[in-house]
């Protein structure tokens, strides 16, 4: 596929211009409310796409050297970091092995799922060793076939092996970045494809699209809201909603972070694997765990030729947002806007 070093996009129009004049693919790449999109710079490096955004580092994809593709770390537009600073690739330094919460395979953002045809592709083999409860698990990984990338969007492809190098699938990644003064999007979208076989999404709570936080947006500092209304871990975890938002201070910065499930993903509204310990995860799949009901099954079986999508929005920002207008922009998202 073609790869492309480095692309930089801009405002599509000057500040003064009325958002009417624009052109409809123009305008659907404005971001959010306002006119003034920020310029997104991609920079291609051996293992990794560096993403600029405004002339300010925003994150990193890493394609390559671990179990998943991971991107790493997120900050706001004012520059604080509100994700943790571990694994970096497979490295933990820094990190407290003891502590309840460690879950080293928890990156930053990730796609994964804890039962892929009975294969871990949530849990990583080099953390193997922190693994008490599910160890003895085999573990899968993902190949890459190839990545590339196009003004604001990257793109990439694997290979869903398992440890004998046996091909489960095949998955897509997509990421689009935009931004203006006080936010920061990514729009994500995963589709895992059976190409070798009929592919079974199991049920389990261990899934599927992860973001893990920072320490300043845990417990016992969290504060978790759906698009319901419902507030907390105990309120929001494996409930559907359109939506869930983190919020709090990070050095002494109010900030936060929501992420939208879009109308068209699979099964929407999702079920939430959300935490107060920082772990933010939609996963449709986890019926049984969610409901402690052993007769329920959300497992899905992907049949030959045949796919399954999932695309959400992530949603950073400085400052503070009401309930409503979390609303209002979930609905410029469900609008594809």
């Amino acid at each position: 596929m073609k790869q492309i070093a480095t692309w930089r996009t801009h405002s599509c129009v000057p500040r003064r211009h009325s958002c009417r004049r624009l052109s409809s693919a123009c305008a659907a790449a404005l971001l959010l409310a306002g006119c003034a999109s920020a310029s997104v710079e991609l920079k291609r490096r051996p293992d990794r796409i560096d993403v600029i955004v405004a002339g300010k580092p925003f994150t990193t994809y890493f394609f390559s050297g671990a179990a998943k593709p991971y991107l790493m770390p997120l900050s706001t537009p004012a520059g604080v970091v509100i994700t943790r600073p571990f694994p970096v690739g497979d490295d933990i330094k820094g990190a407290n092995p003891k502590n309840s919460s460690f879950e080293p395979h928890q990156r930053p953002l990730y796609f994964g799922h804890g039962n892929i045809d009975g294969l871990d592709f949530w849990g990583e083999a080099a953390f193997n060793r922190y693994y008490d409860d599910h160890g003895h698990q085999a573990f899968g990984h993902a190949a890459l076939k190839g990545v590339e990338s196009d003004r604001s969007t990257v793109r990439a492809q694997y290979s869903l092996l398992d440890p004998n190098q046996r091909l489960v699938g095949e998955e897509t990644q997509s990421f689009t970045f935009r931004g203006d003064d006080n936010t920061r999007t990514i729009d994500c979208e995963f589709i895992i494809r059976a190409t070798a076989g009929p592919v079974v999404m199991g049920d389990t709570k261990e899934g599927t699209f992860g973001i893990r936080l920072n320490a300043e947006l845990s417990a016992p500092h969290d504060h978790m809201l759906n698009s319901l209304g419902a507030r907390g871990e105990a309120a929001i975890w494996g409930k559907p909603a359109d939506w869930v938002n983190y919020s709090g201070t990070v050095g002494g910065k109010p900030v936060g972070i929501a992420v939208f499930d879009s109308p068209s993903s699979f099964r929407h509204p999702t079920t939430w694997h959300a935490r107060a310990y920082g772990l933010f995860a939609a996963n449709p799949f986890g019926w049984r765990e969610f409901n402690s009901d052993k007769s329920k099954d959300g497992s899905w079986t992907i049949l030959q030729g045949e796919s399954l999508a999932f695309r959400y929005r992530v949603l950073i920002y400085d400052g503070e947002m009401t309930p409503a207008r979390l609303e209002e922009l979930y609905r410029q998202y469900a609008a594809g806007k």
